[in-house]
């Protein structure tokens, strides 16, 4: 539990680790607008995974963008990388407090590296309970809860102020972004996220097909490997509906999906920028559940019948295959005309 001299506290320097994913990086970020109202004057650095800096680097709300090569570390097992990893978290400096909004046993240790006063769950909120041995501070709060609410409530917690649903529905747009060129006039833009972390989170690309044609719509495919490319390539030989998007940057992407009309896709980052950017979106579950977005009137999701245990998630549960494509357009109409 937090102290009353802590709640109280006018923050000047706050660490914020949040190593990966994409889409938990970008469901963290909402909390920058939220600090820096609270804190005008306050100065946030971000320690994040290299591959994701540049989804941070140059936001007006985030005063320094630190890296670690984990997966590299991992990789090598290079003793002269570790040391110089060590060093340079060492030599950051010191802030007011260090929040910990991964909850993981490695991002525990990196924080621990920056300083002392870490603030981040207790062992029975923490994805990892050992984690929670590192910290100074701690908040509670169920792990079923929604991620969304369980990152602010942590933030709000740790700074000792509220974060209430009317703020998260009013929320400005996350990440900032110019408007996309090349999109249709005639049409509405609709982008389709194909890729996902594993294979049962993915919607078949057969039914996307489908989709599209049903839609008649501009309907742009985005794409993150080579495989999701060869699969956005056959959705768009199969529907005259579909374009594949260009290679894009994080940025890129951003820019994108800040300027269709409506996102739909699979539990998966690029899904989530959707609601980060306040664009109507379609998030639909397999093995995973509405839990990991804030649904909104215009965001929402779409869970297939399967039942879902979040602390024990079954990587084979291809249930997502069953959601009919006449429901994804009944919702897309919905979001699209107010039918």
């Amino acid at each position: 539990m937090l102290t009353m001299e802590n709640r109280s506290k006018n923050y000047t320097r706050i660490a914020i680790v949040r190593l990966s994913a994409l889409g938990d990086i970008v469901n963290s970020a909402v909390m920058l607008q939220f600090i820096h109202a609270k804190f005008p004057n306050v100065k946030l650095e971000w320690i994040t995974e290299k591959v994701f800096a540049p989804l941070l680097q140059n936001h007006p709300l985030i005063n320094a963008v630190h890296t670690v090569n984990l997966k590299r570390l991992k990789k090598e097992r290079s003793f002269v990388l570790l040391k110089q990893t060590i060093s340079q978290l060492r030599s950051l400096g010191t802030f007011d407090i260090i929040i910990d909004m991964q909850g993981l046993l490695k991002s525990a240790v990196v924080a621990r590296l920056i300083g002392k006063n870490i603030h981040g769950y207790d062992k029975k909120s923490a994805r990892e309970s050992l984690a929670s041995f590192f910290y100074k501070t701690t908040s509670t709060i169920a792990y079923k809860e929604n991620i969304i609410k369980r990152n602010l409530f942590l933030v709000s917690d740790a700074l000792g102020f509220e974060i209430t649903d009317r703020m998260i529905l009013d929320k400005k747009p996350i990440f900032p972004f110019v408007t996309y060129k090349n999109l249709s006039k005639d049409k509405k833009n609709i982008a389709f996220v194909i890729g996902a972390s594993w294979q049962s989170k993915k919607y078949p690309k057969e039914l996307v097909a489908e989709l599209c044609n049903q839609l008649e719509q501009n309907c742009i495919i985005v794409w993150g490997d080579e495989v999701e490319r060869e699969e956005g390539l056959w959705i768009c030989a199969n529907s005259t509906y579909a374009q594949l998007a260009p290679k894009c940057s994080l940025s890129e992407l951003i820019t994108l999906i800040s300027s269709v009309d409506l996102m739909i896709g699979n539990d998966t980052g690029p899904t989530h920028m959707a609601w980060a950017q306040n664009i109507p979106s379609i998030t639909l579950f397999g093995p995973t559940t509405t839990r990991m977005i804030y649904e909104t009137p215009i965001n929402i999701g779409i869970k297939s019948p399967s039942h879902v245990d979040i602390l024990k998630i079954d990587k084979n549960d291809f249930s997502i295959q069953e959601i009919k494509v006449q429901e994804i357009l009944k919702r897309a109409e919905e979001l699209l005309y107010g039918v």
